[in-house]
């Protein structure tokens, strides 16, 4: 439940439920909350189910109705908003706007936000290497190490990335001799992760799962291949073996960030 639109409340409940079976759960949002008469009616339902309340809620009143009508009604209920708010009021002079739905104002922040995403489109898997002048990161790597995804979660922290895909019968873009190598990452996973991630793939488009694309032989090789590269520019790894989307992205951030390391693991 939320006085905005819900999204933080709901990115935590799926992370929570994550840990059980997620077939357990199901989440119903309930954004755009904004009388006493809207939050009883919302507590009301959960009550007549096995429920908890997740709430996001800035206005004071609102949140103490809730938590006063979720007490009375035996319904659990976690208050993600208000005690980050509590903990500011102690470090900070300046008094909390309340005003729900700010962090999803068209600020320029969210304009940033959809170049970077736009950009990460148009310059994924190496469709014009001229991209790489203008990214904040080039990642490089042999398909299915992640360069996409990481891509487009790094654009969504307003990050600026072009990928370019490593095949060993295939020179690479001689633009990328013209980028830093602070500037460029190199991924990289196990040959037996890369086997498994190209069977699934393969199956999953219809494919027969023995192709050379995803025989072990051919994977050595462009691994091999890839480190060559690696090693020829200079530039940072990661291995991303066994780690989300995620964990790879932050690690990449960190680099940029920090100054390269190259041999990352």
């Amino acid at each position: 439940m939320s006085d905005s639109i819900g999204e933080t409340a709901e990115v935590v409940v799926r992370a929570a439920a994550a840990q059980y079976s997620a077939g357990h759960f199901e989440v119903r949002r309930f954004p755009l909350v904004d009388s006493p008469a809207s939050v009883r009616e919302v507590v009301l339902l959960a009550a007549t189910e096995k429920s908890i309340l997740v709430y996001t809620i800035v206005l004071p009143d609102l949140r103490r109705t809730l938590k006063e009508e979720a007490e009375r009604q035996g319904v659990p209920a976690v208050d993600i908003m208000g005690p980050v708010l509590e903990a500011m009021e102690k470090v900070t002079p300046l008094p909390p706007k309340l005003q729900p739905g700010l962090l999803h104002r068209l600020d320029d922040e969210y304009f940033r936000r959809i170049e970077a995403v736009e950009f990460a489109v148009k310059y994924d898997d190496g469709k014009d290497a001229r991209g790489v002048f203008r990214a904040d990161v080039v990642l490089i790597g042999v398909s299915r190490t992640s360069k996409t995804p990481v891509s487009m979660y790094l654009a969504h922290r307003r990050i600026k990335v072009a990928n370019i895909p490593l095949v060993p019968e295939v020179p690479i873009p001689e633009e990328l001799d013209q980028v830093p190598p602070g500037k460029i990452v190199g991924l990289t996973v196990s040959p037996q992760q890369l086997l498994h991630i190209r069977e699934e793939r393969l199956k999953t488009i219809g494919l027969r799962a023995d192709a050379n694309y995803a025989s072990l032989e051919r994977i050595l090789v462009e691994l091999e291949y890839a480190d060559s590269v690696f090693k020829r520019l200079r530039c940072s790894v990661i291995d991303a073996t066994n780690k989300a989307v995620e964990e790879t992205a932050i690690r990449v951030l960190e680099i940029i960030r920090k100054g390269p390391k190259h041999g990352d693991q």
